[in-house]
């Protein structure tokens, strides 16, 4: 949820127009992580407990209050009032952003009004409808609660080990809290700004206003070989550790060379990219990344070239169904795409048509003393083959040349 105008925890100075201000002193903060936890004055123990109604003040609650930044004081329909928003439009954007029903329960705060009233003002200013309003309120509950997640299994995990034999992780979460959430907060909004201004930058590239919604894309996907029989035989830890590597390095890879991952679904990753030489780059760098890890099971990819529907981070359509199909029929260690990619790798000079073509027009350079073209891949027709739902299609084998 939004926080308040005030501030949205410790440390944090509001900036101008009402930005997030920087921190101060972050270094001197983390230093101070141990007189924190050892202080006289830890969080943990400080006389913000009401000792009159310790059982209504777990520790759960407290973080709850330093996160959000306010204490709980209104019921959905006090917030809803208080917004000035009707009790449906506001369940519906409760339960848009991932949140359960919760009855009449006092479990809402200061922030949740003035979301639901931010929301709601942009619908009566005319600068959203309704459904608009709440499809932000969808993908924006989606990506951070897939963040949330990811921080609290994997980071915070990670840094509440004890410092001091004897202490609880319990004891180390509030005070570790404190220190992080205003910098987590401030490279968020960082790395959000960034992602928005590379996203309106490809959009207003696109060639008119229908190209903004349905786009030219390469899409592709890659796909661990035989994930389900590793599930199998590996324990969950070290499963989970191979999940990690291969989508960290395969996000690591799209982003290097200039695609855009759009999701990863543990033994498969999706990623698109505007130029199909792009898109071809990738699949071929994934493939000789994980053929030089030894603890990695085979690759396989697929890409297709087409017209494509994006919704919410999403794409959507048949070239996206057309990649998948491929994908399923690569073999091992292998990049198959379809015509219609092979066609733009050849009209941008990516590729030769064939290798016919490619040894005539070194013949030709070197007659007229010339350089060849300089190709930077190798396409070869597969017979055509069903695939399901897609009728009858033409793979092409892309490889490096030379």
């Amino acid at each position: 949820m939004t926080v308040d105008d005030t501030g949205s925890g410790a440390g944090a100075s509001p900036g101008p127009d009402g930005e997030p201000g920087r921190t101060t002193g972050s270094v001197d903060a983390f230093d101070s992580l141990d007189s924190s936890l050892n202080g006289s004055n830890s969080s943990l123990d400080s006389g913000d407990e009401k000792p009159d109604d310790p059982e209504k003040d777990p520790l759960a609650l407290r973080l709850e209050g330093l996160i959000l930044g306010a204490d709980r004081r209104y019921t959905p329909f006090q917030a809803a009032r208080s917004a000035g928003v009707s009790m449906e439009l506001a369940s519906r954007f409760w339960r848009a952003m991932g949140f359960p029903d919760i009855g009449q329960a006092k479990a809402l705060t200061e922030a949740d009004v003035l979301a639901l009233r931010r929301l709601a003002g942009l619908v009566e200013a005319g600068l959203l409808s309704e459904a608009m309003a709440v499809q932000v309120a969808r993908s924006t509950g989606q990506t951070t609660a897939r963040l949330a997640e990811w921080q609290i299994d994997s980071f915070l995990e990670g840094l509440t080990e004890p410092p001091e034999p004897g202490m609880t992780r319990t004891e180390v979460t509030y005070p570790l809290i404190e220190l992080l959430l205003p910098e987590l907060e401030e490279f968020l909004v960082y790395v959000w700004r960034r992602q928005l201004a590379a996203a309106t930058g490809r959009v207003v590239q696109a060639a008119d206003d229908e190209e903004m919604v349905d786009r030219r894309l390469a899409v592709g996907f890659a796909d661990l070989v035989g994930f389900t029989r590793l599930t199998r035989r590996m324990e969950e830890e070290e499963l989970g550790e191979l999940v990690e590597a291969f989508e960290t390095t395969a996000a690591d890879l799209v982003a290097a060379h200039g695609g855009r991952l759009i999701k990863t679904l543990g033994d498969e990753v999706l990623y698109a990219a505007d130029d199909a030489g792009v898109a071809a780059e990738i699949a071929l760098r994934l493939i000789e990344t994980m053929a030089n890890d030894e603890t990695m099971p085979e690759l396989r990819v697929g890409i297709a070239f087409g017209t494509v529907t994006t919704r919410m981070g999403d794409v959507f359509g048949t070239t996206v169904n057309l990649a998948s199909r491929l994908t399923s029929i690569a073999p091992k260690d292998a990049v198959l795409v379809d015509g219609a990619l092979a066609e733009e790798l050849t009209r941008t000079g990516d590729a030769p048509a064939s290798e016919t073509e490619a040894a005539e027009a070194a013949e030709a350079a070197e007659k007229e003393g010339t350089e060849p073209p300089s190709y930077r891949f190798a396409l070869q027709p597969m017979w055509q083959r069903p695939v399901r739902g897609l009728g009858v299609v033409e793979p092409w084998l892309l490889a490096r040349r030379g």
